[in-house]
């Protein structure tokens, strides 16, 4: 819904030069965000430690991939469509968060399931936000995105607190060596990871205009404050050591959100889009139904 005292921006044909800029530029985080970590969840599918986690961390890849459709399908309204959105647009011009890009640690589960609670903690807080942008074609979308992700938090806090009492081995056995080293390693997942987490927080050349049409309401920096304190938490609950210290010493050489990326993102595009570059496509086949002709 729409902020007291805060005018709607319209549909798409509406608006200004700047007002299209600045939802675009919150469209292209929202859905590079969910398209690139989706693709890197499929690579546990078959691969985590029971059955529960393959179904699991499957059913959360095919859910980041339906959002990425959502919020790609709003960028189509501008003339877009998913072969310029994906599949033949140039890397630097992804504007992901570099944390959704790293390759998992091999074999690491806990890899998984902190990247995985610090992105969906990220995202909840987002999302929220954008309840009260003034872009009526993103409100229509939240709602539906927010209750999917309730069951994520939910799969990555049952993880971490398994992770940190018995290791997550099968037989459940706790306070032994396998809480030990189940803790170990989640303290070098989230040691590894945190730098590139706050790396969602960084605004892009419009954050100023976003925040003023209140396309997001909620200022970046402040979204950042909040996610750090539930982490931080959440996460010394368990015995973890969350990174602390200044924000800008903390973040990596690449950003993400500007169009720098680590060397994995080069990698990792060329992967999904081997297969469309070898047919010679020109089309591609929908990530998701259109969500304009289904129930969303």
């Amino acid at each position: 819904m729409t902020r007291t005292g805060e005018a709607s921006l319209g549909g798409p044909d509406d608006l200004s030069e700047r007002e299209r800029a600045a939802v675009e530029s919150e469209l292209r985080c929202l859905a590079d965000d969910e398209f690139v970590l989706a693709e890197r969840y499929t690579e546990w599918q078959v691969r985590g430690p029971t059955l529960e986690s393959d179904i699991g961390v499957a059913n959360i890849a095919q859910d980041e991939l339906g959002h990425a459709r959502l919020w790609y399908d709003l960028l189509e309204d501008f003339g877009y469509d998913q072969v310029d959105l994906v599949w033949e647009r140039d890397p630097s011009d992804f504007r992901h968060a570099t944390l959704v890009e790293r390759p998992f640690e091999t074999g690491d589960w806990a890899d998984c399931v902190v990247r995985g609670y610090l992105y969906d903690t990220y995202e909840r807080l987002r999302l929220e936000s954008l309840e009260g942008t003034t872009y009526p074609r993103i409100a229509d979308r939240v709602g539906k995105v927010l209750g999917e992700e309730d069951y994520h938090r939910e799969h990555a806090h049952n993880w971490l607190e398994r992770l940190s009492e018995d290791g997550g081995t099968p037989e459940g056995s706790r306070g032994g060596g396998e809480a030990a080293e189940g803790r170990r390693r989640l303290q070098d997942a989230l040691d590894r990871l945190f730098p590139h987490a706050l790396t969602m927080f960084e605004p892009t050349e419009h954050e100023s205009d976003v925040i003023e049409l209140g396309v997001r309401p909620d200022p970046l920096a402040d979204l950042r404050d909040d996610w750090r304190a539930i982490v931080t938490s959440f996460l010394t609950g368990l015995d973890l050591d969350v990174p602390g210290g200044e924000y800008d010493a903390l973040l990596p050489d690449e950003r993400g959100r500007d169009g720098t990326h680590t060397d994995a993102w080069e990698s990792l595009y060329d992967e999904f889009t081997f297969t469309y570059r070898q047919l010679g496509r020109s089309e591609a086949p929908s990530l998701m139904p259109d969500p304009d002709e289904a129930d969303v």
